[in-house]
C-alpha cells in the first residue's frame, strides 16, 4: 500500500501535534523567570531554579539568620561555570531541567519546582539525596556541595561560624 502525499502530511502533522502538546504544557507549567542581566552560561530559568534549589538547601533563619537566599549563590555558579569545558555546561543545564521540572516527572504534581511552595520545595529536594536514581542523588550532592562552599565563603556569614576571616585580612596585609 502505498502512502500518498495527502495521507503522510495529515499523519505527519497528527504526530507533531502529539509530541509538542507535551512539551507546550511543560513549558506552561515552568511560567516565566525574571530577566537576570550579565548572565554567561545559565539561563533566566536556569537562575530562577538554582536560586530555590539554593534558597532550599540553606534556608533563611535555619541553623544561621542568613541564608542562601540572601545572596545571589545562582550568578556565583554562572561565573564558575563560564570557565568550565561546554560539555560540562550542557550537563549542568540538563541538571537543572530535570530539577526543574521534576515534580512534574517524578511526583505527578501540576507545578514546577521553582513554583512550589517552599515546604513542598523542601520535601521535594531532600527526597533526591536519597532516591533510588543515581543520577538524582549526584544532582542533589554536586549542587549542594557548591551552594555550601559559596554560603560559607560569604563574609557575611563568618561571624555565625565564629570566624574571624582570613589572616591574611586580619593582619592588614592586601587579598
Amino acid at each position: 500500500m502505498a502512502l500518498h502525499r495527502r495521507r503522510f502530511l495529515q499523519i505527519s502533522g497528527a504526530l507533531g501535534v502529539l509530541v509538542s502538546v507535551p512539551s507546550v504544557a511543560m513549558l506552561a507549567l515552568r511560567g516565566s523567570a525574571p530577566l537576570v542581566d550579565g548572565l554567561q552560561v545559565l539561563s533566566d530559568h536556569h537562575h530562577r531554579t538554582f536560586q530555590a534549589m539554593a534558597a532550599t538547601h540553606i534556608p533563611k533563619g535555619g541553623a544561621f539568620a542568613l541564608g542562601a537566599a540572601d545572596f545571589d549563590l545562582a550568578r556565583l555558579f554562572d561565573g564558575y561555570l563560564a570557565d568550565q569545558p561546554g560539555s560540562d555546561q550542557r550537563e549542568v543545564k540538563i541538571a537543572l531541567n530535570l530539577l526543574e521540572f521534576g515534580p512534574v516527572l517524578f511526583e505527578r504534581h501540576a507545578a514546577t519546582f521553582s513554583n512550589l511552595e517552599p515546604a513542598a520545595q523542601l520535601a521535594h529536594w531532600t527526597a533526591w539525596s536519597t532516591s533510588e536514581l543515581a543520577v538524582r542523588r549526584e544532582i542533589f550532592w554536586s549542587f549542594g556541595k557548591f551552594v555550601g562552599l559559596a554560603f560559607y565563603d560569604q563574609a557575611q556569614v563568618w561571624p555565625s561560624l565564629g570566624y574571624k576571616g582570613p589572616s591574611y585580612l586580619r593582619m592588614g596585609l592586601p587579598p
